[in-house]
């Protein structure tokens, strides 16, 4: 199993970017997919999830109405379309998911780095 993020930078408040998480390894369908993030002296934050067919997403509070999290099952591929960015969004974003895997672990990408800046 491997995930692989992309697609953070550098941008300015209330620019845009979209985070791309390629899955490889395993049957992607198979699994709901999060978004995490991890700002400086911060613990890990949930920031949103997708069920495995793509149907029921899930959103923290502090990012409703300006991120977006969608799959390409095509591409085995999970987005995250972040608008209308602050500077408390700067943080490192990781792709993660959870299931049966053989048996019942967790995988993690090695993160993007998004920093807001003004």
């Amino acid at each position: 199993v491997q995930l692989v993020e992309s697609g953070g930078g550098l941008v300015q408040p209330g620019g845009s970017l979209r985070l791309s998480c390629a899955a490889s390894g395993f049957t992607f369908s198979n699994y709901a997919m999060r978004w995490y993030r991890q700002a400086p002296g911060k613990a890990r934050e949930l920031v949103a999830t997708i069920g495995s067919l793509g149907g029921s997403t899930d959103y923290a509070d502090s990012v409703k109405g300006r991120f977006t999290i969608s799959r390409d099952y095509a591409k085995n591929t999970l987005y995250l379309q972040m608008n209308s960015l602050k500077p408390e969004d700067t943080a490192v974003y990781y792709c993660y998911t959870l299931g049966l895997f053989g048996v019942w672990r967790d995988y993690w990408g090695q993160g993007t780095q998004v920093t807001v800046f003004s």
